[in-house]
């Protein structure tokens, strides 16, 4: 068809312009203006497009497909790669020529290049400097510390199934990183990033921006990885799993039955201390795989016959040792000295069993001499504790209902003050500190007393419910401070555990408060409570009687129900004499008659 004449004229000053390689004025549809492309839309019936609408959406579509190259496409390549890696191409419609060419002809064509570029340069005008093309922005990555030498060097792309991986038709082949970024190219075509995840990248980046830099870690003496998050124990399953007993590099030396197990206060020590029948307390490092024993003490004067007879300092500097002697011993863990006080802590010279029995038989003579210090002739020290916190006070139980304040913080070891508890029938059979200032009792009689320390007053007084004469065994708490976590648990001789609350702490100075009410009582075992233990935030408590064998339950504390799941009819508990959990609850525990101290990783608190 005959064009137009003054379109033929249009196209001729079309073409005479200078034109990019490639390009046919003919066939580019971007060449055409609006008139022409109203014909061919009534000649061919195609649609008609305006000039400027598909200039827009050829922009469009450049920046889709440009889109496409980016992303994890270069994630693989190299700062070096830009230079062996052709990224970007010019289709100018010549016939490519063979890679194979002589050099001479490679030098001819520079040469001719040259001196066209500077012709150009000398004709046009120096308006402003032309900037050289931007260089393609690759990831930084360090070089591979190993390089397969079975990889191919190059991949063919003849292969009817790779050509789709190609960005020309004269490609035929590709090297090992290009070739695996096409892949991923082409993977990420078919199956595009969810939005999910790319906004789970977007706020993964966001928060390593923020992160804690190098100069704010060496700063602090803090562990990297910083405070685990509270653990939510759920009732009725706990998930634990049974270790290698903690004693067992003593077991064949016929230590006797357990009497103490305690772990070491802080979280940094996985250290246990272990008391036993035979008069020896021994230090075994807790890793959960050989336990290694790390020290042992021989007392051979002092028999330790209660959970308390063995105490570490809050701080963790030393070891306590008491029993039914009017001495004690201490023992520095820095230096791995034992100190005798032979002079205990009232100014007593016994020093063998036989002066203990005969001070207590002038002690039932007359009591002059007793009644001078408070009910304390040559009396023992089985009955302790230390105040929570820097323990700068130690609580004795004595005879005739006395608790005596010992100052610890000075080093001397005076009596500071006593507390008077009842007419002191059935004697003082626990002691716990719920705070640095005040101090829980128990009496034989199964009554309570809540003393506060500075001011040396009961604030506090109630019989356990269903106590009697002589049915007050053990009193224990928990050591959380949080609303909701704060428990009081008494054991009878009946079996029963009666579990109060927080308004059970609460004080009045006029002192008429009603009698507390427990939350609930626990009835799973039927035997005298000989052992309760909380956890560090109060989730756990463990109830264990002597016994019975087998007579230990976990309690779950918030729901106050005992844990279904264990212990079962094959847990080999035997008769329980003392439990313990370490300091962050990752461990538990447990010591029997046979000398065997059982543990137990609860996988809850695990690392």
């Amino acid at each position: 068809m005959a064009r137009h004449a003054r379109k033929k004229q249009k196209l001729s000053q079309e073409t005479s312009k200078s034109q990019p390689l490639g390009t046919d004025p003919l066939t580019d549809d971007a060449l055409k203006d609006d008139e022409e492309r109203r014909l061919e839309s009534m000649l061919f019936g195609t649609k008609f497009v305006p000039r400027d609408r598909d200039t827009a959406v050829n922009t469009v579509e450049d920046d889709k497909r440009a889109s496409e190259y980016t992303g994890n496409v270069f994630n693989n390549l190299l700062d070096s790669d830009a230079f062996y890696i052709q990224l970007f191409f010019v289709d100018d419609g010549a016939v490519i020529p063979d890679f194979e060419l002589d050099n001479e002809n490679d030098d001819q064509d520079d040469d001719a290049e040259a001196r066209d570029s500077e012709a150009e340069s000398s004709s046009s005008s120096p308006s402003r400097p032309r900037s050289p093309p931007p260089k393609p922005s690759l990831k930084s990555r360090k070089p591979p510390a190993w390089v397969d030498p079975s990889d191919p060097p190059t991949v063919s792309l003849a292969a009817s199934r790779l050509r789709k991986l190609r960005d020309a038709p004269t490609e035929e082949a590709l090297s090992g990183r290009e070739y695996e970024a096409r892949l991923r190219r082409q993977y990420e075509r078919i199956n595009p990033e969810p939005a999910w995840a790319a906004k789970a990248r977007k706020e993964k980046k966001e928060e390593s921006g923020d992160g804690v830099g190098i100069a704010d870690l060496l700063a602090s003496t803090s562990g990297i990885l910083g405070r685990r998050n509270k653990v939510h124990l759920k009732a009725g399953q706990v998930e634990l799993e049974r270790l290698r007993d903690a004693n067992l590099d003593a077991q064949a030396s016929g230590s006797g039955a357990v009497r103490v197990v305690t772990f070491y206060p802080s979280e940094r020590v996985p250290v246990l201390c272990v008391g036993s029948a035979d008069r020896r307390v021994r230090l075994f490092n807790i890793d959960g795989h050989t336990n290694p024993l790390l020290q042992t003490l021989h007392v051979p004067s002092l028999p330790l016959t209660s959970q308390s007879s063995v105490a570490f300092h809050p701080l963790g500097s030393s070891l306590l040792l008491t029993g039914p002697r009017p001495f004690f011993y201490t023992h520095d863990l820095q230096t791995g000295t034992t100190t005798h006080h032979a002079r205990g802590l009232w100014g007593t010279t016994f020093n063998t069993v036989n002066d203990v029995s005969s001070s207590r038989k002038r002690g039932r003579k007359g009591k002059g001499e007793d009644s001078e210090n408070g009910g304390m002739g040559g009396e023992g020290m089985e009955v302790t504790g230390f105040s929570p916190g820097t323990g700068e006070m130690l609580a004795v139980a004595g005879r005739g209902g006395y608790v005596h304040l010992i100052d610890w913080k000075s080093g001397a070891g005076q009596v500071v003050g006593s507390l008077k508890c009842g007419g002191g029938g059935g004697g003082i059979r626990s002691l716990w500190w719920p705070s640095a200032q005040q101090l829980a009792v128990l009496s034989g009689d199964a009554e309570v007393y809540l003393w506060d320390v500075g001011e040396r007053r009961c604030v506090r007084r109630w019989k356990d419910q269903g106590g009697f004469r002589g049915a007050g065994r053990v009193i224990a708490g928990s050591p959380g401070t949080g609303e909701g976590s704060i428990f009081l648990a008494v054991g009878s001789n009946t079996g029963f555990v009666n579990v109060y609350g927080a308004d059970s702490f609460a004080s009045s100075p006029s002192g008429d408060l009603p009698t507390p009410k427990p939350l609930k009582s626990i009835a799973n075992l039927t035997t005298t409570i000989s052992s309760i233990r909380f956890n560090h935030d109060a989730q756990l408590m463990a109830v264990a009687s002597q016994e019975k064998k087998d007579a230990l339950r976990l309690v779950h504390t918030p729901s106050l129900t005992s844990f279904a799941n264990w212990p079962t009819s094959g847990t080999p508990l035997g008769h329980v004499t003392a439990v313990d959990f370490s300091a962050r609850s990752e461990y538990l525990a447990i010591g029997n008659t046979r000398g065997r101290v059982l543990l137990y990783h609860l996988k809850d608190y695990g690392v």
